[in-house]
């Protein structure tokens, strides 16, 4: 039953995005080919007298997600991260996708706290609030502790949102499918990934345990940072479908007026969170991969406070060198190395003319660094970047277009509070000071300290494997004969290496 159930859906998408006027809208943004177009209006026309006509002050593209519910207005947050998949003028009206549904009843919020907490809402809250906040998947409400009465913001999720969005996750995948068949071409940005991913954020944002740990998590990091604060997190407060956090008090980073006549350094604020994002991006690899205006506030102290956790990013120790890496080529204009980090990481196929992308890298980025400091942009030149990787064979890398989608928001974000901030300018020192410490010999030395740590916990074993390995006991008979090094001389190896990891661990 569910085939049919998915079409019916993708007929009531297709209907809505006709009477809204967002189809046409749409299928540019995707470059959709004639095929998938032909398909799509097939799909839609006849059928638009089922479409959900929607706000008609809205834009088509948001309108008609706001139009066809929670889901498609979380699908539309997550591709306004994705300028690669929708372009940049669709990602950028998407990102408006913010607090638009109307709110549920505060009666249904306080019986699912009760049940999440197993305990009378009174018994833990003196007082409990109307929401001030509805978003796709939940809504905020202002709370106070029963036992000390301290403010709190009680984050409560939607009646049977996690049904809803199966349903739909259901039906992306089924589109998405549709998309790989009807436009081989846009399998490079790999659709059906993207729904993988927007599955995994809302998953995440589904169990607000999640959340509560990633929270958690941000704040340990990034607890000596100064002029940042995350709030504080309540985990015997919250659970599933719930989430209490440390009430916060501040102006939105969007409103430059109020935070100019609050007295606070616009110019500074502006470049502080564009260093703290760079931060926590590469010393720390998690980082707030949702950092528009509205989940970040400027506090009475003016400290940065943030907010919203339920998309982070993480990247591992060697995607953050690559990138690292790559920013630093294009810091100083060495396209060459930013070339060769491309293809030894292998993002770009190894038969390919290396001299040839080093000229293409330089093509895209001398006319930006020859912009005055108002107009370089890190969004143009990321975008350059994706048309230039496509052209050599790319692969979408979804890991790296989150971290560049928040850089260029993180770049909005302070472009808004310093129209001419110069942004190579604050990002060098925290990109080098990176460099220095994680790229070249210092580097080197501290990886094999790790190496031989984790070759050292084996070190029990040793003596065991070695014997074996002489003996070929534990084998299904001897063991064949084997060309290279001995094994007893691997042993003695990893002797020495756990002798190294004890001497070098106690310098790293």
């Amino acid at each position: 039953m569910r085939g049919p159930h998915n079409i019916l859906r993708l007929i009531r998408t297709g209907a809505t995005l006709v009477r809204t006027g967002a189809m046409t809208v749409v299928l540019d943004a995707f470059h959709a080919p004639r095929s998938l177009r032909i398909a799509a209006w097939l799909l839609g026309a006849p059928f638009a007298w089922l479409g959900i006509k929607g706000d008609p002050s809205l834009p088509p593209a948001t309108r008609a997600i706001t139009a066809l519910g929670p889901a498609y207005i979380k699908f539309g947050q997550v591709l306004s991260t994705r300028p690669d998949v929708v372009g940049d003028d669709l990602a950028r009206q998407l990102r408006v996708l913010q607090d638009k549904l109307p709110p549920f009843p505060t009666d249904v919020a306080k019986k699912t706290v009760e049940a999440e907490l197993e305990a009378p809402v009174d018994e833990f809250f003196s007082e409990f609030g109307p929401p001030i906040a509805a978003a796709s998947i939940a809504q905020v409400h202002p709370a106070r502790l029963a036992a000390s009465g301290e403010k709190v913001a009680v984050k409560v999720l939607r009646p049977r949102i996690e049904r809803a969005f199966r349903k739909d996750i259901d039906a992306f995948y089924l589109a998405a499918r549709m998309v790989e068949l009807l436009a081989p071409g846009a399998r490079r940005l790999r659709p059906m990934d993207v729904i993988a991913h927007f599955e995994g954020v809302v998953l995440g944002e589904l169990d607000l345990r999640l959340e509560t740990s990633a929270a958690a998590e941000f704040k340990a990091n990034t607890q000596t940072d100064p002029g940042f604060r995350v709030p504080s997190v309540f985990w015997f407060l919250s659970s599933r479908r719930v989430m209490t956090l440390e009430w916060v008090e501040g102006l939105p980073l969007g409103e430059v007026t109020e935070i100019a006549d609050a007295g606070h350094d616009r110019a500074a604020l502006g470049e502080r969170v564009l260093r703290l994002f760079l931060s926590h991006a590469l010393r720390d690899g998690y980082f707030h991969a949702d950092m528009h205006q509205g989940n970040l506030k400027v506090g009475p102290s003016g400290d940065i406070l943030a907010m919203d956790f339920g998309i982070m990013g993480r990247i591992d120790a060697y995607t953050r060198r690559v990138y690292a890496e790559i920013l630093f080529g294009f810091i100083r204009k060495n396209y060459r190395r930013v070339a060769e980090v491309h293809f030894e990481a292998g993002y770009v196929p190894a038969d390919r003319d290396i001299d040839e992308f080093a000229r293409a890298l330089r093509s895209v980025a001398e006319p930006i660094f020859g912009m005055d400091a108002s107009r370089i942009s890190m969004g143009r030149l990321l975008n350059y970047l994706f048309e230039v990787t496509e052209r050599f064979g790319m692969e979408t890398r979804t890991e790296l277009i989150l971290l560049q989608r928040t850089m260029v928001v993180v770049e909005g974000v302070a472009r808004t509070l310093n129209p001419s901030i110069n942004i190579w300018e604050v990002s060098r020192p925290i990109v080098e000071d990176y460099i220095k410490e994680n790229v070249g010999p210092k580097a080197l030395l501290r990886d094999l300290a790790e190496t031989a740590r984790v070759v050292g916990r084996f070190g029990p074993k040793l003596p065991q494997l070695a014997e074996d390995a002489l003996i070929g006991r534990g084998v299904h008979g001897p063991p064949p004969p084997r060309r290279g090094v001995h094994p007893v001389l691997w042993m003695a190896a990893g002797a020495g290496l756990a002798g190294a990891g004890f001497v070098l661990g106690q310098f790293f």
